[in-house]
């Protein structure tokens, strides 16, 4: 690393100049209209510090997945009106990923972004991990910021990974040990224990030799889990596991399982017992990281896992931080968002940062050409 990071102040007078925003306004949307503007609201103040010291800003986000060119469906119309009755005379332009060149980082589309650009400022940490020319392009030309939003999520996150207060206990739930693997490892290193739910616990319970009936689980990531069982167990450290279990029968019928989960039986959320656990656990932290349900709470069967957890999110003294995603939606759903210390706007950013320490779109900021050198 050259130098840190430059924020706000680091691009000086902002006055009469245009600056480009990358925001992250990829909103979750039902037949065209926002069901929650969360992410449009965090980038507020950003957007606020910017106009308030006479810059005119053009904001910049994708929205979905739109393969390269236009789709109707992905339009920003909606996040655009959105906008213009919380951030009035704030531009928007269309949806980043309608051209190829976003994803490709193609220098082409780069230029075209930048043109008639004076300065410009990252505030869209969800996307901030990923090498896309709106993200990495612009500041190799242009005097360049962190936003409001993406610098305390960097303060954070890194805080988490560099200097926790203890214990520090880490929650981990989703349905894929491959897809967190690194973060596990990474965080294996730092945390004093670690709590496992949803279908990645069964992956656990597998390597430790339990029957899982029907249940979802990784096969190829069972020698896997052995391994992190085992070093977490030399080092002094915990990985707490369900010990009972709510899910389906062979016949379909709602059931309540121990840890031995019969032929054609399916959990699909830790148990009361488990749950109650996992809440002593959060309650006896001083720091808390949870990234991802403890099982299908889209489901009101299947839901009492997660909101429990949730609960214990809200109830406890300790700094809790919750790596967006499902965590966030379970959170907002259970209406406990604003009774946690921070509610990260990237789940898969959040995550990454955690597990590496640095980010594509944080390294091209610290390459700006105003960048504070050391």
């Amino acid at each position: 690393m050259t130098g840190r990071i430059p924020t706000l102040v680091d691009l000086g007078d902002v006055r009469g100049k245009r600056v480009l925003v990358r925001t992250d306004f990829n909103v979750p949307m039902e037949a065209g209209v926002i069901t929650d503007d969360f992410r449009i609201r965090a980038a507020l103040p950003t957007i606020t510090w910017l106009t308030g010291r006479g810059a005119g800003v053009i904001t910049a986000s994708h929205l979905g997945r739109p393969k390269g060119a236009p789709d109707r469906k992905f339009s920003m119309d909606a996040v655009r009106e959105r906008l213009a009755t919380l951030a009035p005379g704030v531009e928007l332009l269309e949806n980043l990923r309608f051209d190829p060149g976003e994803e490709a980082n193609d220098s082409k589309f780069v230029a075209a972004l930048v043109k008639d650009i004076d300065m410009y400022v990252d505030d869209a940490f969800g996307a901030c991990h990923r090498a896309h020319a709106s993200i990495v392009g612009p500041p190799k030309t242009l005097p360049s910021a962190m936003g409001l939003l993406l610098q305390k999520e960097v303060d954070v996150l890194l805080g988490l990974r560099n200097d926790p207060k203890r214990p520090f206990v880490a929650v981990l739930g989703g349905s894929k040990i491959s897809d967190k693997l690194g973060v596990v490892e990474a965080l294996l290193a730092v945390v004093d224990s670690l709590v496992i739910g949803g279908a990645m616990c069964f992956t656990f319970l597998a390597a430790l030799g339990y029957p899982i009936g029907d249940s979802l689980f990784e096969p190829d990531q069972v020698d896997t889990c052995k391994r992190l069982l085992a070093e977490s167990a030399a080092v002094g450290k915990t990985i707490h596991l369900p010990e009972d279990l709510v899910g389906l029968d062979a016949g379909g019928r709602f059931a309540t399982f121990g840890v031995r989960l019969p032929d054609g039986a399916k959990g699909f959320d830790v148990g009361p017992g488990t749950a109650a656990a996992f809440s002593d656990v959060i309650m006896d932290a001083r720091t808390v990281f949870w990234n991802g349900p403890m099982g299908m709470f889209e489901d009101e069967r299947f839901e009492a896992g997660t909101r429990t957890v949730a609960q214990a999110m809200a109830d406890t003294k300790a700094f809790t931080v919750v790596g967006g995603g499902d965590s966030a939606a379970a959170l907002a759903q259970f209406g406990l968002a604003d009774d946690v210390d921070h509610v990260s706007t990237g789940g898969g950013a959040a995550l990454e940062l955690i597990e590496l320490g640095d980010l594509p779109g944080l390294a091209a900021l610290r390459g700006a050409c105003n960048a504070p050198r050391f």
